[in-house]
């Protein structure tokens, strides 16, 4: 219903992308038409208790976004059973480096990028920002490359099961 409210106008958005190989490597890029050299980048990771969820879901968030002169990634990340913890870290952080390299591509030149995610993806944007060894990993400096991060998350009903799965 969210997909249905919000603008479909005022960007350009190109379809998976890949970032790694495999199916669910990949990412959709919303850029604001008539980009500025600078526009900042948020990538925002889903939610989805990491053993469900796509891209292809919030297009809401990327479109919103968009409008309002973001550039806006939203990444497929490899959920469980495929993989356990911490290959989501490790598949955002391929994100977050591709999308580094690519922005010039892109036409947004060298501007802040801000991670974004609901739920399991504010987990994995927040460990993204604050845990230098994941994005280190991905050959990409952290602390110049990363301007903030926004996380948002509901009620903890679902801890015990994520913690099951650590």
């Amino acid at each position: 219903m969210l997909n249905a409210l919000v603008p479909r106008n005022g960007y350009q958005v190109t379809r998976d992308l890949a970032y790694g190989e495999g199916p669910r490597r990949v990412l959709d890029l919303y850029v604001p038409n008539a980009p500025r050299t600078g526009t900042p980048l948020i990538v925002f990771f889903y939610g989805g208790r990491w053993d469900s969820g796509t891209k292809d879901w919030y297009p809401f968030v990327a479109q919103a976004l968009a409008t309002r002169g973001y550039a806006t990634a939203i990444p497929d990340y490899r959920v469980y059973p495929e993989v356990r913890y911490p290959a989501f870290l490790e598949d955002g952080a391929a994100a977050v480096a591709w999308l580094a390299a690519y922005r010039r591509d892109a036409g947004l030149g060298a501007g802040p990028i801000y991670l974004m995610g609901h739920s399991a993806g504010a987990h994995i944007a927040a460990m993204l920002a604050l845990d230098a060894r994941w994005l280190d990993g991905a050959g990409i400096d952290r602390c110049r490359t990363i301007a903030g991060m926004i996380g948002l998350a509901r009620s903890e009903e679902h801890t015990s099961e994520l913690q099951s799965r650590l």
